[in-house]
């Protein structure tokens, strides 16, 4: 369901070359996460806070912030204490850091203090839930999962939509996003939940329903996003990853799914198990 995504840039580019770019780009980026996902600990810790932070900035950008030093250095100096004190162990500490960030950032805001505090709470979501998810034993099953349904909502989502097309899924805020692409990403996901099963990572109809779930979620996240940019009249959230737009752009989806897995998994796992609480039935 990520037409909007892959759709061509502002400035004629071909579809052909920028699908080419974009493949070429997840050929690149996808391993390189799922070893730091795999290797976990600081590596993991450090990749999350400099995405985290490189979505505020980003967020930042997008509502036409990002020429205020403070509100940039007050978020970006919250984020990444908060990631030293996860990488400490310390979840308390950051959930502090965060807050006393969140503060500041308010009381800084010049103007606009609903999207920039909004930012903020965007990025520190990503970032807590996604070192929370990867910390215990079952966390990088946990992790992969949520990555490969994204992957496969956003994949599937694109081709049935570019392949099918039809009614328009929501026009005022995705114009390129249609139905069968939302049909189609939901297939997507459901194959990934069935592939875990097979290989005994779990049975297979909780398996279904968490990645039905996870991909709508993530649907959600890849519309949220859109209607912010849409709300600010900007297309692409940077260009910092060919084919892909920004941080934003690519993980829209991700922040929404891997938050609600969080949530899922802690309630079921606790705050040290929240991999485990996902994943083990």
């Amino acid at each position: 369901m990520t037409q909007d995504k892959a759709a061509p840039a502002a400035t004629n580019e071909p579809p052909s070359r920028n699908l080419l770019m974009r493949v070429i780009a997840a050929l690149v980026l996808a391993p390189v996460a799922i070893a730091i996902a795999y290797a976990g600990g600081f590596l993991w810790i450090l990749l999350v806070t400099l995405a985290a932070i490189g979505l505020y900035v980003e967020w930042l950008a997008v509502i036409g912030a990002g020429h205020r030093l403070r509100v940039i250095v007050a978020g970006v100096l919250a984020l990444a204490a908060a990631g030293l004190c996860l990488g400490a162990g310390r979840l308390d500490a950051s959930l502090l850091v965060l807050a006393i960030g969140l503060i500041a950032i308010a009381v800084i805001s010049p103007e606009q203090r609903q999207w920039t505090i909004a930012g903020f709470c965007y990025a520190a979501v990503a970032e807590i839930a996604s070192v929370l998810l990867r910390q215990d034993s079952e966390g990088f099953v946990a992790l992969m999962f949520v990555l490969l349904v994204v992957w496969a909502t956003d994949s599937s989502g694109y081709f049935a939509g570019r392949g099918i097309g039809g009614p328009k899924l929501w026009p005022r805020v995705s114009p390129k996003k249609t139905w069968a692409g939302a049909v189609g990403s939901l297939v997507g996901s459901l194959i990934i939940a069935a592939g875990f099963a097979v290989f005994g990572l779990g049975p297979v109809a909780p398996l279904l329903v968490l990645g039905a779930a996870l991909s709508v979620v993530s649907q959600f996240g890849d519309l949220f996003e859109s209607a912010v940019k849409r709300r600010f009249g900007v297309k692409d959230s940077s260009h910092l990853i060919p084919g892909h737009g920004g941080l934003m752009d690519r993980l829209d989806g991700f922040v929404a799914a891997v938050a609600v897995a969080a949530i899922f998994g802690f309630l079921r796992g606790g705050a040290d198990g929240v991999g485990r609480g996902l994943m083990v039935w």
